[in-house]
């Protein structure tokens, strides 16, 4: 005959005399000293950690103070720690001379590090643009692979909403957004160009819908005439880009064209200057008349040079 006893489960001594606190307790996040030989990169860390001034006044501090806020790492699988936040700070470490330095490990997966690995970084004021297209673009695509669901009847309004929170959690436009993720598209060559500020974001941006191939014509065309794109010449490769009629004559074309300068222009408003001139004055003869002065005052000042 079977018993009808159910299987009863007693309770270990640690959870019988373990406090509600402890529990609690046990569960919190907990600072621990990590040797710097275990703690590695983040991988694919789009932010560059430099050893410039402001790199100096943090290993000063370093040494005065220790690191005050804590890094933020993950258990990584060939051991030691992956660093989520924190670069700056292990190498400021190094440079001090310490050995260790205080860390929040946290079990995370990728997709949870890459957002806060973001978040922690995105503000700093000396990344530069291919920097923050690189970070966003993770994160975009971090969001959208952790909001992926098959009841969607449309990707497209899960990719607008994952554009809206990345924009909206980075201070910017979705439509900005965007456009950083576009230079991501730009060879190494061209990202470099943009980073050094020989070429500006908006025609970058156009530049990034060439081909490889077409992009890496442009760096040699650029070499050789010793001139960048501005917004329309690059509106007008990606265009011939796009309906095929991009090779190297018409980029040659292009961008041997002779960019007009920038007209500084003066306005003045009838009612500025007609208080100067009699009611008979049409604007044509107020106009020669101030040409008139301007070239009698400036022979003065030459005569006064010559002095």
């Amino acid at each position: 005959m079977k018993s009808s006893a159910k299987k009863i489960e007693l309770a270990s001594v640690d959870d019988l005399f373990s406090t509600e606190e402890s529990r609690q307790d046990a569960a919190r996040e907990k600072i621990m000293e990590i040797p710097l030989s275990e703690l590695f990169p983040f991988e694919d860390h789009p932010f560059s950690v430099r050893d410039d001034d402001a790199m100096k006044e943090t290993v000063e501090s370093v040494k005065e103070v220790g690191v005050v806020v804590p890094a933020i790492a993950r258990p990584r699988e060939g051991g030691g720690y992956e660093l989520i936040a924190g670069h700056r700070r292990k190498r400021a470490c190094e440079l001090a001379g310490l050995d260790a330095m205080p860390v929040i490990v946290r079990d995370l997966d990728r997709d949870e590090a890459i957002i806060i690995m973001v978040d922690t970084n995105i503000q700093r004021e000396n990344i530069s643009p291919i920097e923050k297209a690189k970070a966003l673009k993770m994160k975009l695509e971090a969001i959208k692979r952790q909001g992926a669901r098959t009841d969607l009847t449309s990707t497209q309004v899960a990719q607008k909403l994952s554009v809206e929170k990345v924009g909206d959690e980075a201070g910017i436009s979705k439509d900005q957004v965007r456009r950083y993720v576009r230079l991501t598209e730009l060879s190494p060559e061209l990202q470099k160009m943009v980073d050094d500020k020989k070429i500006a974001m908006t025609p970058a941006v156009e530049i990034s819908y060439l081909k490889p191939e077409e992009q890496a014509l442009l760096v040699e065309t650029m070499e050789s005439e010793q001139a960048t794109p501005s917004l329309s010449q690059a509106q007008r490769m990606k265009r011939m880009s796009q309906e095929g009629k991009l090779d190297e004559d018409t980029m040659l074309s292009v961008m041997s064209e002779q960019k007009k300068p920038e007209v500084e222009r003066i306005v003045f408003t009838g009612d500025t200057l007609r208080k100067y001139f009699p009611r008979s004055y049409t604007p044509k003869k107020m106009e020669e008349t101030i040409i008139n002065l301007l070239e009698g005052w400036m022979k003065k000042r030459q005569r006064s040079q010559e002095r």
